[in-house]
């Protein structure tokens, strides 16, 4: 018996995926779109935003409080399917 989750296949590089017309399932385009999705919306908090939530603007607030840290934060957390888009390409 194997001790390895099949939940976890995906996450290795030589996974078998589903063939397609193209390789290139739906998930895959969602979860492209989570970083830009987040880092558009950091850049239009910033730009149209105004303040940032009363409650975390007291003195001894982190600079990492607000909501483009947090935004820039999770584009950053969703990068990893373009690295691995941009690793297959090369």
């Amino acid at each position: 018996m194997s001790s390895e989750n099949p939940d976890l296949a995906i996450e290795r590089p030589n996974a078998p995926r589903p063939s397609g017309s193209s390789g290139f399932g739906l998930a895959d385009c969602l979860c492209l779109a989570a970083a830009p999705t987040f880092a558009t919306m950091a850049l239009l908090t910033a730009a149209y935003g105004g303040q940032d939530m009363m409650c975390m603007s007291g003195p001894g607030a982190s600079l990492l409080s607000g909501m483009v840290p947090m935004y820039l934060l999770m584009a950053a957390f969703h990068l990893a399917p373009w690295l691995r888009l941009m690793a297959r390409q090369a």
